[in-house]
C-alpha cells in the first residue's frame, strides 16, 4: 500500500510484529458496512459512477459471504482487515475497487469500525444484563419468605429477606445498564471523513455516511476523531464494573453453597467435581467469574496505559486497543450467559436460611430500637444491649430465654412487651422505611422490577 515511497520490501519480522489481521478480522462486517456507506458518499461526490458504486457494494457483500463461509484467505502481508478486504475487492472487481479508499484513511476507517463494533456489542451486553436480572428476580419470586442473616464484616448482623439480598444485585446491574446506555451516546458518533488527521480536499457529504450507518452525530474535529479511544476505555470500565458486581455475587454464591452455610444448592450442570475427592461439588462458575474480574480490570488498565502519553493524532500504539476490547467483550458476555443459566437452575434451602436467621443476636439492634422508643438515648441503648449480649452469651441463653427481671437488670425501660420484639417476622415487618426489607416493601420492589424489566426499551 506504500510501495511508491519504499524501495525495499518490509521485513518478515516487521510484518509479523505489526500485523493485526490475526485478531481484527472480526471487524469484517463493520468494515464492509462502512465501506458500502462510504461508496455511496463517493458516488454523491462524483468520484464513483452509480455503476461503480453498485459494483463495489456487490463485491463487498460477496467478500462478506466468503468470510462467513470460511472461504476467504486472510494475508498477514496486508496487515489488517481493511487492506485485506480492499485488496480482495480490487482483485474481484478491478479499478473501481482501487477508488474506494479515496477521501479516507485507515485512521478514520478503524475508528469507524470500532465504533460500529462497540455499538453492537453494547446492545448485546445490555440484553444479557437484563437476562441476568430476570434470573435473580425469578429466584426472589420463588422464595419470597426465605429469611437470611444480613452480614457486615461477614458477621451476622440483622435479619433480611433473601429476596431483598437478590434485589440488591438487580440494583447493581441496573446501574451497569445505565452506564452502558449513557456510553452508547458517546460511541454513536460518526468519525469517517476525518481522513488521516485533517480530512480531505474532496468534498464528501459525511451526513450521507452517518445516516446510512445509523449514527446520531458526526465528529467535529478531525484530529480528535482519529485519535479518540475514550469510548473504548469507557466501555471497558463499564465491563469492569459488571465484572466486579458479578465477582461480589460470586463470593456470596461460593459462601452460600458451602457446607457451613448451605443456603443455596447449585445444579450438577453448573458445578464440577474433584479429581481426587469423590464427594466434592465445586462452585467453579462462581470462582471463575470472580477470577475473570481481574482480567477485565487488567484490560482496562492496558488501554489506559496505552493512551495516556500519546501525542496528537494517530499513533501505531492505538493498534493495541483491540485485543483487550475483544477479550473483555467475549468474557463478559460468556460470564453473564453462564451465570444467568446457573442462577435460573439454583435452589434455595429455606430450612438452612431459617436456621441461620433464628440466631437471637440478630435482633440486638431491634432491642436497642425498642429502648429508644422507650425514651432511652441511642448511645445509652447501644451500651445496654452490648452488656446484655455479653450476659446472654455468658449464660448461654438467647434473649427470648431471659426473664423480664434479667432484662431489667440492664435497664428499667424494659417492659413486658419486650418479648414481642424477639420475633424475626415482627422484626422484618417493622422495617417499613423506603428501601428497607419489610415483606411489603420487598413484594412491592419485586412487582416494580417485573414491570420495569418487561417494558424497558432496547438501545
Amino acid at each position: 500500500m506504500w510501495k511508491g515511497r519504499f524501495q525495499t520490501e518490509t521485513s518478515n519480522l516487521v510484518q509479523r510484529y505489526g500485523e493485526s489481521i490475526s485478531y481484527d478480522w472480526r471487524l469484517y462486517a463493520y468494515d464492509i458496512e462502512g465501506s458500502i456507506a462510504h461508496a455511496a458518499a463517493l458516488q454523491d461526490a462524483g468520484i464513483l459512477t452509480k455503476t461503480e458504486e453498485r459494483t463495489i457494494a456487490r463485491g463487498l457483500r460477496e467478500i462478506k459471504k466468503e468470510i462467513e463461509s470460511n472461504e476467504f484467505r486472510f494475508k498477514t502481508s496486508l496487515e489488517d482487515i481493511h487492506m485485506n478486504i480492499e485488496s480482495a475487492l480490487t482483485e474481484k472487481i478491478g479499478a473501481a475497487g482501487a477508488k474506494l479508499h479515496t477521501a479516507r484513511s485507515r485512521n478514520d476507517q478503524v475508528a469507524l469500525d470500532t465504533r460500529l463494533y462497540c455499538r453492537a456489542e453494547s446492545k448485546a451486553i445490555l440484553n444479557r444484563l437484563s437476562a441476568m436480572q430476570n434470573s435473580l428476580l425469578s429466584l426472589a419470586v420463588k422464595h419470597p419468605e426465605a429469611v437470611v442473616p444480613g452480614y457486615t464484616h461477614l458477621q451476622r448482623g440483622q435479619p433480611v429477606l433473601f429476596a431483598h439480598h437478590l434485589l440488591a444485585y438487580i440494583e447493581m446491574l441496573e446501574r451497569d445498564k445505565d452506564r452502558i446506555r449513557d456510553g452508547h451516546r458517546r460511541i454513536n458518533v460518526m468519525p469517517l471523513g476525518s481522513g488521516a488527521l485533517a480530512g480531505s480536499t474532496i468534498p464528501i457529504n459525511r451526513n450521507i455516511v452517518a445516516e446510512k450507518l445509523g449514527f446520531t452525530a458526526i465528529t467535529q474535529n478531525s484530529m480528535d476523531a482519529v485519535s479518540d479511544r475514550d469510548y473504548i476505555a469507557e466501555l471497558l470500565f463499564d465491563i469492569s464494573m459488571i465484572g466486579i458486581h458479578l465477582s461480589r455475587l460470586s463470593e456470596d454464591v461460593i459462601v452460600w453453597a458451602s457446607a457451613e452455610f448451605g443456603f443455596i444448592e447449585l445444579s450438577d450442570a453448573h458445578t464440577t467435581g474433584s479429581s481426587l475427592m469423590p464427594q466434592k461439588k465445586n462452585p467453579d462458575v462462581a470462582e471463575l467469574t470472580r477470577g475473570k474480574s481481574g482480567r477485565l480490570i487488567g484490560n482496562l488498565m492496558t488501554l489506559l496505559t496505552t493512551i495516556k502519553g500519546l501525542p496528537m493524532t494517530y499513533n501505531r500504539d492505538l493498534q493495541e486497543d483491540k485485543e483487550p476490547l475483544f477479550d473483555s467483550i467475549d468474557q463478559i458476555k460468556l460470564a453473564l450467559d453462564v451465570f444467568t443459566e446457573m442462577m435460573q437452575a439454583a435452589k434455595i434451602r429455606e430450612d438452612r436460611t431459617l436456621a441461620a436467621a433464628s440466631d437471637p443476636f440478630l435482633l440486638a439492634t431491634d432491642l436497642a430500637d425498642y429502648l429508644v422508643l422507650h425514651k432511652v438515648p441511642f448511645r445509652d441503648a447501644h451500651e445496654i444491649m452490648g452488656k446484655l449480649t455479653a450476659y446472654s452469651i455468658k449464660e448461654q441463653r438467647g434473649f427470648s430465654e431471659l426473664s423480664l427481671d434479667e432484662f431489667q437488670q440492664f435497664s428499667a425501660a424494659f417492659e413486658g412487651d419486650v418479648y414481642r420484639v424477639l420475633d424475626v417476622t415482627t422484626a422484618l415487618k417493622a422495617r417499613k422505611a423506603v428501601g428497607a426489607p419489610s415483606p411489603t416493601n420487598v413484594s412491592r420492589q419485586i412487582t416494580r422490577w417485573q414491570k420495569r424489566l418487561s417494558t424497558q426499551k432496547p438501545l
